[in-house]
Parts: C-alpha cells; structure tokens; sequence
C-alpha cells in the first residue's frame, strides 16, 4: 500500500509541474471559443477533417475564436471581415510564420519563403521569386514550354487511353504535367520521364510532405515533449525532405559544371531560367546565398507548384463531370473562340471568361490549401469586439470557410461558375470573400504561375475530349470527398474516360512535342 501511495504521489507532483510547461497562463481578453477538455483542449473535436470542424465551431463561437490545442493556443479566423482585418488592417503584425514542428525537419528551412519569418532576408527571397520567377515578362518568356507540356498532355491521353477507352487517373497526368511545367520553368529540366513512372514516384514524395505536415502532431500540441518525436512523423518526412535535396544537388551540380564550362570556352551561353538567376546571386558579395541555402527555395517552388496545381485541376474536372450542363458550356464557348483543332495558348484564356469563371468556381469550394499556411502574432493586438490576439501565438485562416460564407455567396455549398461572370472578385488576395491563395504581405508568390497552368490544362483537357464517367455511374453518384492533409485532395482520385473528338492538324499536334509519348 505504501508503495501505491509513493507512486500516486509522484504521479500528483509530476503532473503539477507539467501542468507549467502544458497550460499556458491565463489569458485575458482572448475571442470566445470552446472550453476543451483538461491538457487536451479541443484536440478531440478536430477529427481527420480539421478545416470542417473549425467551420463548425466558428458557427458557434463566431469569426474570430480561440481554440486551445493542447498547451497551445490558436486563434482562428473564419470569415472574410475578420481575415480583412488581420490581413490588410494588421498586416505588419502578422508576417511571420508558425512554423509548425515536422517543418524543421527540412534542411534549413529559415531560408524557404513559406516557412521564414518576415524580415529582410525573406523580403530578398521574395523579390528575387517575383521578379526572375513570376512577373509577367517572365512567365511570357517561358509560356512556349508549357505550350509545350499542355500537348504533351493531350497526345499522351489520345495516344494511351482514348482508343481504349480506358479510364484517366486525372490526379497523376496534372500532376505530371505541373511537374515538368515546374522543373523546366526552373532548371529547364524535364523530371518526369514519358511513361510517367517518375512522377508517381515524385508525387509519393511531395504528398508525404504534404500529409505528414497537416497530420495532427503532438510535438506541436504540447511542444515541452517536441523534442522526442513521439509520432515519428519528423522521421518520416525527413526521407522526403532528404530525397528532394540529393535531386536537386544533382541537378545544381550540373549546371555548375554547365557554367564553368561555357565560362572556360569564352562562351556566353546561358539556360536564362531560374535557377541561372539564382547562382548568378549566389556569385554577388553579401548576397547571403549559396548553392546550399537555394535548395529550400526551389523546393518551395517544386511543392507549393506541383501538388496545389494538380490538386486544383482535378477538383476543376470533378466539378464539370458532376454537371454536365457546365462542361458543355466550358467546351462550347472553347470550340467558338479557339476552335476544335487549334491547342489552347495562354493568350487565348483571357477571352474564355466562362472557364475562369469554372476554375475560380472550384477553387472557391475547394481551395488546395484549406487553412492557410498559420500565421503568428509579432505583439497583442486588438481586434473588434476588444478581443486580444496575444503576442506569439498562432493565427489560422480558414479559407475554405471564407469561401462559403452565406453572408457574402448565395447557395454557398453549389458548383454555380455563372456567379463569377460579371463578378470583379480576382486571386489576387485583394478580394477577401476569395483567398484561395491567402492575402496581405504573405499570399503565395507563385499563384500567377499557378493560375496559368490551371486554366491551360483544364481548358486543353475539355477542348480535346469529352468526358465520361465509368459504366454505371450517374454525375451524382462522383465521391466528392475530401482528403485532408496540409493540401487537400480529392479522397477518391477522378478517374473519367476520353473520347478524343477531333484530331489537331499533324503539323501543330508535333511541334516542339516529344513524340515518344
């Protein structure tokens, strides 16, 4: 009995002192939210789909609301009048980032764009993305490769699955595609191999990254026990984060050798992507960065413009098969203004105002990333109402939530591409009732890139096929379901049968293609 007793002493004692390190002071004047349960918080009420689960508590405890998550804290923002406010009224108090545990994982991650905080360093980092990456003379200047992929795309369907009638994993041909789009935007390096085989393998790897970043992690929950990983998720994602890494050593490596070639021979011969910009700062005195510390940059680019773009062309194509009225309009306003032979050009997808209205349609519903990358607060702030957003702690956006608010979208759960027609609302995070790429000072830099490659490839996919679902199934009867992880895909992949309906002109369909496809 004495023992029992020690023991349950010990037990009582350990536990107070932990209750220092797992409960945070009392905090005053934080938004409403719900009680949770001692030492867990609200970790219970989350489930395996936290982005519709926070919807709900919002409903409840209203826009801004605070949710204990362990010994963490998070305030959680689910409307577009709060997100406006934080966003655009609190902007400089909100530019650095929570970094969430699993994260540091990757070697250096200080010097990605996603994950570092606000300063100086990130400010160069950015500039560099936005002007060498994404301004328009950029993207103009390689549009002629993702030409170039959107073929490739469509004869690799016309060619494997359309004469067949075999059923198309839509998931793994965007995913494909945005990867070459991607790598030869960047290092002018095709990465996906013409049977495909290598981009299962890279999107095996990008999506643990993914998954393993949005699971529940209890390192984050209750950071005191961070340190030993007790999930093992660090470990596991590290063998992504390391498999990346040796690829583009690879590839780094290459161009060096490329360089130091081509600077031997008197040649000024050059790639002129991305990754040329990016060693040329590396040359330049007080740059702050090397071969090493770049390879974090470009994996943000490789993750952040592969997965979100497959992710938000198949939840595109969904959309359109499950009403078929849709696909028709998308198709026959392409047919009228580009023609059934003709492959889509970037140029052409300003003058089809019903497939942006499609695409934005479905990236309000399903926007890639459902809560945007946290946020965390550089002092207190006030906010309406008098609450207190506390110094240090995390800040979440729901955009998915933001996207079917009542007050601003009527029939808010429909597919309806109709609303967008004469509608002014644009990505571009100045719209706040429409954040599928975030806003203020921290929306994603690539998303000018991003809405290129959606709309070419959705709009050369609808051109060149139609579309049908497998034997037996109904448009209603499509598995809309959502599989959450820190992007969101479709928890059953789209898997749609082609029927080429014209073939483009010889002349056109093997210009710049690679034929072996």
């Amino acid at each position: 009995m004495a023992v029992y007793i020690a023991l349950l002493s010990l037990l009582l004692v350990l536990l107070f002192f932990l209750r220092r390190f797992l409960v945070p002071a009392k905090l005053k004047n934080l938004p409403p939210g719900p009680a949770g349960l001692p030492f867990l918080g609200s970790l219970h009420k989350l489930g395996n789909r936290a982005h519709q689960s926070l919807y709900e508590m919002a409903r409840r405890y209203g826009p801004i609301m605070t949710v204990r998550l362990g010994s963490a804290l998070a305030i959680v923002v689910s409307t577009p009048d709060a997100a406006q406010e934080v966003l655009r009224v609190n902007d400089r108090n909100f530019t650095d980032r929570f970094i969430p545990d699993v994260v540091t994982a990757q070697p250096s991650p200080e010097y990605t764009v996603a994950w570092s905080d606000g300063d100086s360093k990130w400010r160069i980092r950015r500039r560099l993305c936005n002007t060498q990456m994404f301004s328009t003379i950029s993207l103009d200047k390689f549009q002629h490769l993702r030409h170039q992929k959107a073929r490739q795309l469509v004869d690799h369907i016309r060619v494997k699955y359309s004469p067949v009638r075999k059923p198309v994993d839509i998931s793994k041909v965007a995913f494909a595609t945005a990867l070459n789009l991607i790598s030869s935007t960047v290092a002018s390096v095709d990465v996906v191999d013409p049977e495909f085989e290598t981009a299962q393998e890279f999107k095996e790897v990008v999506w643990r990254i993914m998954e393993d970043t949005g699971k529940p992690n209890l390192s984050d929950y209750f950071p005191v026990i961070g340190r030993f990983d007790l999930q093992g998720i660090k470990k596991h994602i590290k063998v992504s984060y390391t498999r990346l890494h040796k690829m583009f050593d690879e590839v780094i490596e290459k161009r060096l050798q490329e360089r130091a070639e081509s600077r031997s021979n008197g040649d000024a011969n050059r790639k002129g992507d991305f990754l040329d910009a990016l060693l040329d700062q590396c040359e330049e005195k007080n740059s702050g960065l090397d071969r090493h510390n770049i390879k974090p940059l470009i994996l943000d680019i490789f993750i952040g413009g592969t997965d979100t773009t497959a992710i938000a062309v198949e939840w595109t194509m969904a959309e359109l098969v499950r009403n078929p009225s849709k696909l028709q309009k998308t198709r026959e306003e392409i047919i009228k203004v580009i023609g059934a032979g003709t492959p889509v050009q970037e140029s052409d997808i300003d003058r089809l105002p019903y497939l942006h209205a499609a695409v934005k349609e479905s990236m309000r519903l399903h926007p890639p990333v459902p809560l945007l990358l946290p946020y965390k607060s550089k002092a207190d702030i006030e906010v309406k109402g008098g609450y207190i957003i506390p110094e240090g702690v995390q800040l979440l956006i729901n955009a998915w939530a933001i996207g079917r608010d009542p007050d601003y979208w009527n029939d808010p759960s429909s597919f309806v591409p109709e609303r967008f027609l004469d509608s002014r609302v644009e990505y571009k995070g100045v719209n706040f009732e429409y954040i599928p790429f975030g806003a203020g000072r921290r929306i994603c830099p690539g998303w000018p890139l991003a809405a290129r490659m959606v709309h070419l490839m959705v709009a050369s996919l609808v051109q060149s096929f139609e579309w049908e679902l497998p034997e037996g199934m109904k448009p209603e009867d499509l598995d809309m379901q959502e599989q959450f992880g820190f992007t969101m895909k479709k928890a059953v992949p789209l898997s749609i049968i082609p029927r080429a309906v014209k073939q483009v002109g010889a002349e056109e369909s093997t210009r710049g293609v690679v034929t072996s496809w």
